[in-house]
Order: structure tokens, then C-alpha cells, then sequence
């Protein structure tokens, strides 16, 4: 028997204490610059508004426009369809002319979105964060945002507006699926490893990262006290104490009645006061803009002074409450900081509130190296070369972990002779069978493509209509994979059969990012390029053995601004699938999308049923693999699976009892072989005032297909009155087993993680005496192994907890 032992996230605290050398150079670059220079530090503007037609820098356009240089330029990548050349070639032009036409030659810093790899053409794209999630594997989340930040580097940027680690418990939340789900501790986990890989121990050669939408945007924002501090907080806080992030940026909602770019509350008290935050403030684009101002009228007499319009007045409102509230920078264009002289000039503003914020942009470019003399500002090869094998092995990778099987009755793998843990055939396996495949997103790049993927971006946003048929990168549909990765007596039928809708579903409402708030933007169907005939695959499924059905949503049905009404099947797809159900053929309901869809009454009538989210450009690869048995799944559920429609907060912690509106629960998962659990090991007796606790226990691979598993550490209260959840993930580890192999899991669970949060006129940490149960299951109902700890002593009391994640 082997041992592995988990390689968790170290507890190493990053220091929040600013190098002095750094804030020297950051008080003498200050003082040198004029009240302009410093003002524009606190803006951003889009790159493409300084070049020509033909691709040349317009320097008379760069000194009428940013002649004492500008702080930022807006998701630098992803205007355009450009070459990754042409887009450094560009960035070397503006940092160039900004070093040498501008009075203190300070560089910008570029940013870009990065959620599923770099938001460009020709880039990498990475399964959405839902779905790697439900991976459970925080090592391919570092490998993935590694290589995106070194590609990002390559091309001039510095700072990335990711990732999103919103503690997401509302099912039909739009934006769920650039989430990592409901639980605040798996957040932090992927967090904390996306940081570590974007920003690769040193911001002067990986990429920045942004904490984002902080605090509670899907669902959070109104929470108790308790849990938010205790679980919406987290990932946001591991990231910036255990990771070193240094960028937040606040979301469109309201915490206790104040929008969050203006929050004092959450920016300044528990951002900086209590967790100690020493970075940069970005506002989520437009943000500023939707600020309510009425409140603010009173100020209006001073107004007479300056003889302002009372729109640019309103303007001036808005920076003021965004700049006191705690926010540094203005996205994405700058249009309301551009008031902060007018702001000041009123007394609205005071000079060291705008110090504080310069001082946190110049602090992050010099932490950058962007004031370096060997400054690193974008890549210096002769050709830069997008989407490398090594990157695509990665999504593919992630993507097969990402996959969560859901219902088997048997029927899977199809066209294999794999066994099952009894010995007995498993899965349809024939010398010759007919597989169709059908359904709206059985051959379409946009069942792989997120949002903040550039395809999906490009197409909301820019319109660009023919995106999907750029091959750049190849983006594998499911047909693609399941022709190509066929086994030998395979035959593919194939019609698309069912259209995503017939008519448009996407709901209007002037939610997030003002910009989409156009009817055009949003009235749109996508366009699939191919006939849906139901009549044809309905044919087709009478000659079929096997039917797989991909169904779902698309770019225009789920992302941010847009949603639907309903979380069950779109148009008519449900009846779709009915109709293939009734052939008395066995039905495999394959889920493309980015959040649960409502299935129950179909699903318990399919032979099989699989979540895929969006998994990437190596998706149609990944699925077709695990369709056919060449990879086993291991996905566990990132969140719980409703029966139902729900547009309220859920979450597996609140209770240990079956919750009546949840058809899979959270961490569930089905593989295609089987797993014992045993031997758990642990002191029975441990004190608060320790540093850990120890545990072990054997996992065994009792089937006969090599598999991996994900063993599920949770925490429960055993003495009454304990003031933790029900139920608390507090470890897990991945482990790859062969068919009789077993493994030895070791974890280190610290003490802080059995405390919880407090505030009686004082904010603190505490771990008292009690009997606690440590659990271990494959999901967050399917306990194996459980003992009780006792902790002894007296209370402990500390202003922040040191460690959060176990190891």
C-alpha cells in the first residue's frame, strides 16, 4: 500500500507590510507629480481610441488626450480580432510614448480578463470556473493560470480583472458560472491556487490578480453578519492574506444599503482596518456611474462656485462618493474620476483621501516593476505563439476532471468493455452500434464557450456574429470528439434536431455593466449555421442503440445581463428529449451550460444523465472520452443540484438533513468504478490553543477501472450550542487509484478551522472547547468514516485567524 499525502495550500501568511524602499519611491514620485498627473493615474481609458486606422500610435491624439499619461488601459486584448504580435507591438507603443512624452514617464497598467485564459483571439480557453470547480483539484487551477499569465505578460498586460470568487448559493444567479460555486471554503482553495499561478510569486514577472465582486455579489451581499464574515469573506481574504492578491474590486450591489463602490464599510473598516489590505481599489465598469446621487443634492448650493452643468455636477457627486467610500480607480473609461479637481475644489474631496489613492495605483506599478529600469513590459521574442500544446493538454486535462456524472444506469461507458466493481460487463458495448447524437449543442463551439471567453465576449459585446467561425483556437465541438475519439464498431448518426429556442428568451433588465443595457444588445438568437430537423433525428433515432442528446444553454441565455425566466431546459427542448425518451432507446442527457438546469421528470427516465458546463475548447474531447470509458469521471458537485425551480440562497451547510428541493447534492459525483473508505485515524483530544490536529485514512479502488476519487473532509458541531454550520468542508484530496489500490490520505487540520467569527463591539476569532465530529465521504451526504474531538482548554480569542485552508 502507498501513501500520498495531500499537497494542500501552505498557511504561510504573505506579508501586508509594504517593502520601505517601495514607499519611498512611491512618496518621492508622488511629490513630483503635478495634480493632473496624479488625477489621471486614477483613470483608464481604452488603447485602441490612441491608434489609427492603419495600426500606427496617433501621438498628436496622445498629447491632446493624455498629456500627463494616463494610470490604465481597459481589457487591451479583446477590442478587436488582432494577432498576438500586433497586440504587443502596440502595447510597446503607448508604454513607449507614455516613458518618454509625459512629464514623470509613467508606464500604464494593461489589464485584461482571464477567467478561462486570456480574453484574445487565438488564446488558450480553459473550462469556465464552475465547472473546474467541481474538479476539486487546486494544482491544475495553478498550472492553468500560470500559463495564462505568462501569455498575458508576453503581450504587455500587468493586471487581470480576475478571479470572480463570489460565494455563489442562488441557482438561476446569471453570472453563477464564472463562480466556484456555494461554499466559501472551496472558493478560497481555487482562489487562493488561481492567485499563486497568475501571479507566480512575483508581480514584476506574473500578472496581477483581482479579488472579485467583493463583498457578496450573487447572493451574499445580504447576509447575517456571522456568515459573511465567516464564508462570503473568505476566499476574498485567504487570497489576499494566505496569496498576496492585491487588487479588489467592489461589485454593482449594495451591503447594507450603500453600493459597494462607495462602501466605507466593507472597503475601508474590513477591507484595510481588519484584514489588513495595503493594495489597489478598481471599480467594476460603469460602476461609479450607477451611483444614486439624490441624497447627495444638499451639496448643490457649492455648485454656484463653479458654474457646473448639473449633469457634470452629478458627475462630481458620484467621484466624490466613490473616491471617499474607498474606491481608487475609475473603469472603464474614467468618466466620473475626470471631476475630482471640481470635486476637491468643493471641499467634497480632501487631498489626502486622493493621496491615499494614487499612492495605491503607484504602489501596485512599482510592485509590477513597472518603474523598474529592467522593467518588464511585454515580451521581446520574435513571435509570440497562442494556444500550445502544452496549454491545450492543460484545458483538456481540467475539462475531463471538470465533467460530473450525475445518473449511470448502466449504459455508460458506451462502445467499451469496461467492467463494473462487481466483475460484471458495464456499459453498452457491441461489434457494431449506432450511437446518434442530437440536440442544440451537440456540434456548436458556444456548448464550451463561457463567458469572458473571447468568443463569448465578442459576441455579446462587439456583435461580431461570425466569431464561431474563426477556428482560432480550434474549439472541439461534441460531434467533433465523439467521430474522432471513436472506438473500433462505433458508427455516429448525427442531426442537430432541436434548436437552442425558438423564440428569444433572453430577459432584458438594467443589471451589472450599464453598457449592455440596449434592447439590440440583448434581443438577439444565436445563429447555430446549421438546420435543427426533428423529423430527421427523430428517424435517426429508431436506427440508433444509443441516444446521446446535448442540450443547454448558450452565450446569449446565461452570462452577465443575460439571463432567462426559467431554470428548466430553454425552448423546447424539454419536449425534445421527451420525444426521445418515448423511442424506448436509452437516452444520455448530456448538460452544456453555466448553472444547473432543471431536470427532474426527465432525468430519472434517461440511462444516464452528465453535467458538462462550459468545458472549453478540449470539451468535445473531454466528454467524448468519458462517453467512451477512456477516462473514468471524478467531478464532484460544486454546488447543490435543484429539483426545482429556486431563486433564493440554498447551501449544504445549513443542514445535515435531505433537503427536499435538491436532486444532487453538493460534492456528489458518480465514476465508473467504485471506492472503499477506512481506517480513520485521529486524536480523539486535542486543545484550542494547538496548532493542528492530524488525520488519516485509506481510500481503496475496489471496482475494476482506474479511477480518481476526491475524499471530502467535513467539519459538525457534536456538543449543542457550538456556533458553527451543520456541516463545513474543511479538506479534501484528489487520489488516483488503480483497479485494487489503495491509498493512505493524510491531512493536517488546523484548529483555527473549527472556530468561528464574532463581533461584540470587537471583531475576532474563536475557538472554544467543545466535541467536534471530524467527517470523511464522498460528498457532503455520503459520509464513510467519522470520529468525534474533543477540544480541552480554555477559549481562544484572536483579531484575525493565520491559517484557513488545511493542508
Amino acid at each position: 500500500m502507498s501513501c500520498l499525502v495531500m499537497t494542500g495550500l501552505t498557511a504561510m501568511i504573505v506579508g501586508c507590510n509594504t517593502a520601505t524602499d517601495i514607499e519611498q519611491r512611491v512618496d518621492e514620485l508622488y511629490n513630483k507629480m503635478s495634480q493632473e498627473e496624479r488625477i489621471v493615474q486614477l483613470r483608464s481609458m481604452y488603447m485602441d481610441t490612441l491608434f489609427t486606422e492603419q495600426g500606427t500610435l496617433d501621438t498628436a491624439l496622445c498629447r491632446e488626450m493624455i498629456p500627463y499619461g494616463i494610470g490604465h488601459f481597459s481589457q487591451f486584448c479583446m477590442q478587436h480580432p488582432r494577432g498576438a504580435d500586433e497586440l504587443r507591438a502596440r502595447a510597446a507603443a503607448i508604454q513607449d510614448w507614455l516613458i518618454h512624452h509625459t512629464p514623470n514617464g509613467i508606464p500604464a497598467l494593461l489589464h485584461e480578463e482571464v477567467l478561462s485564459g486570456v480574453n484574445t483571439l487565438g488564446s488558450t480557453i480553459y473550462p469556465q470556473q464552475i465547472g473546474q470547480a467541481c474538479s476539486f483539484n487546486p494544482a491544475l487551477a495553478e498550472l492553468k493560470t500560470q500559463q495564462t499569465a505568462t501569455v498575458l505578460r508576453k503581450l504587455g498586460g500587468q493586471l487581470a480583472l480576475s478571479p470572480m470568487v463570489d460565494v455563489c448559493r442562488t441557482p438561476s444567479f446569471n453570472r453563477l458560472e464564472e463562480s466556484y460555486g456555494e461554499d466559501g471554503y472551496l472558493s478560497a482553495v481555487m482562489g487562493v491556487a488561481f492567485v499563486r499561478g497568475l501571479q507566480q510569486g512575483d508581480l514584476r514577472k506574473g500578472i496581477g490578480a483581482c479579488s472579485k465582486h467583493y463583498l457578496g455579489y450573487g447572493g451574499g451581499g445580504d447576509a447575517e453578519e456571522k456568515e459573511l464574515m465567516e464564508e462570503i469573506l473568505l476566499p476574498h481574504e485567504a487570497m489576499i492574506r494566505l496569496a498576496g492578491s492585491k487588487c479588489v474590486m467592489p461589485g454593482y450591489h449594495a451591503v447594507h444599503g450603500t453600493k459597494c463602490v462607495a462602501n466605507a464599510e466593507i472597503l475601508q473598516d474590513i477591507l484595510r482596518d481588519y484584514i489588513g489590505f495595503d493594495g489597489m481599489v478598481v471599480s467594476d465598469y460603469t460602476a461609479i456611474d450607477q451611483l444614486p446621487v439624490e441624497e447627495m443634492k444638499n451639496e448643490g448650493m457649492k455648485n454656484e462656485k463653479l458654474g457646473l452643468e448639473d449633469g457634470e455636477f452629478t458627475e462630481v457627486l458620484k467621484a466624490a462618493a466613490a473616491i471617499n467610500g474607498g474606491n481608487d480607480v475609475d473603469f472603464p473609461y474614467g468618466e466620473n474620476y475626470k471631476y475630482l479637481q471640481e470635486a476637491m475644489d468643493l471641499g467634497l474631496v480632501a487631498p489626502q483621501t486622493l493621496e491615499r489613492a494614487v499612492k495605491n495605483v503607484l504602489r501596485h506599478k512599482f510592485r509590477a516593476g513597472l518603474l523598474d529600469k529592467d522593467a518588464y513590459l511585454y515580451s521581446t521574442e520574435k513571435q509570440i505563439v497562442l494556444d500550445s500544446p502544452e496549454e491545450r493538454q492543460t484545458a483538456y486535462d481540467i475539462a475531463t476532471q471538470s465533467v460530473v456524472l450525475l445518473e449511470n444506469n448502466g449504459v455508460l461507458p458506451v462502445g467499451n468493455d469496461q467492467r463494473n466493481g462487481d466483475g460484471e460487463a458495464s456499459g453498452a458495448a457491441h461489434e457494431n452500434l449506432n450511437i446518434l447524437l442530437t440536440g442544440p449543442n451537440a456540434n456548436s463551439i458556444w456548448a464550451m464557450c463561457g463567458d469572458y471567453t473571447y468568443p463569448a465576449m465578442s459576441y455579446f459585446w462587439k456583435k461580431l456574429e461570425t466569431i464561431a467561425d474563426s477556428d482560432n483556437p480550434h474549439i472541439v465541438t461534441l460531434l467533433e470528439g465523439m467521430k474522432e475519439r471513436k472506438p473500433a464498431g462505433v458508427n455516429i448518426l448525427y442531426s442537430r434536431g432541436c434548436d437552442w429556442t425558438e423564440e428569444i428568451e433572453t430577459k432584458y433588465g438594467e443589471l451589472g455593466d450599464e453598457r449592455a443595457w440596449e434592447y439590440a444588445l440583448l434581443h438577439r438568437k444565436v445563429n447555430a449555421g446549421e438546420e435543427a430537423n426533428r423529423e430527421e433525428a427523430m428517424a435517426m433515432a429508431s436506427q440508433a442503440d444509443v441516444i446521446v442528446v446535448a442540450v443547454g444553454e448558450n452565450v446569449m441565455l446565461c452570462g452577465e445581463n443575460r439571463d432567462r425566466t426559467s431554470l428548466r431546459l430553454p425552448g423546447k427542448q424539454e419536449q425534445f428529449v421527451e420525444e426521445l425518451i418515448g423511442t424506448g432507446k436509452p437516452v444520455v442527457l448530456v448538460m452544456f451550460g453555466g448553472r444547473a438546469q432543471v431536470v427532474s421528470g426527465l432525468a430519472e427516465r434517461c440511462a444516464a444523465v452528465i453535467q458538462a458546463w462550459y468545458p472549453g475548447e478540449e470539451g468535445g474531447n473531454a466528454v467524448a472520452d468519458i462517453l467512451y470509458g477512456k477516462v473514468s469521471p471524478s467531478a464532484k458537485l460544486s454546488i447543490s443540484y435543484p429539483n426545482t425551480e429556486l431563486d433564493e440562497p440554498i447551501c449544504y451547510n445549513r443542514s445535515v438533513e435531505k433537503d427536499a428541493r435538491i436532486q444532487w447534492p453538493f460534492g456528489y459525483g458518480l465514476s465508473y468504478t467504485t471506492f472503499e473508505y477506512s481506517n480513520l485515524n485521529v486524536l480523539n483530544e486535542a486543545r484550542t490553543e494547538d496548532e493542528s490536529i492530524n488525520l488519516s485514512f485509506e481510500v481503496r479502488n475496489t471496482g475494476q477501472a482506474a479511477g480518481d476519487e476526491v475524499a471530502q473532509i467535513y467539519l459538525s458541531p457534536q456538543s449543542e450550542g457550538l456556533p458553527i454550520r451543520p456541516i463545513q468542508l474543511q479538506g479534501f484530496a484528489r487520489v488516483s487509484l488503480q483497479p485494487g489500490e489503495s491509498k493512505t490520505i493524510q491531512v493536517k487540520l488546523y484548529v483555527e478551522q473549527f472556530g468561528f467569527y464574532s463581533n461584540e463591539g470587537q471583531r475576532q476569532w474563536n475557538v472554544v472547547p467543545g466535541q467536534y465530529i471530524i467527517k470523511v465521504g464522498s460528498s457532503s451526504t455520503e459520509i464513510k468514516l467519522q470520529e468525534t474531538v474533543t477540544l480541552n482548554g480554555a477559549p481562544v480569542h484572536k483579531p484575525l485567524r493565520e491559517h484557513y485552508l488545511s493542508e
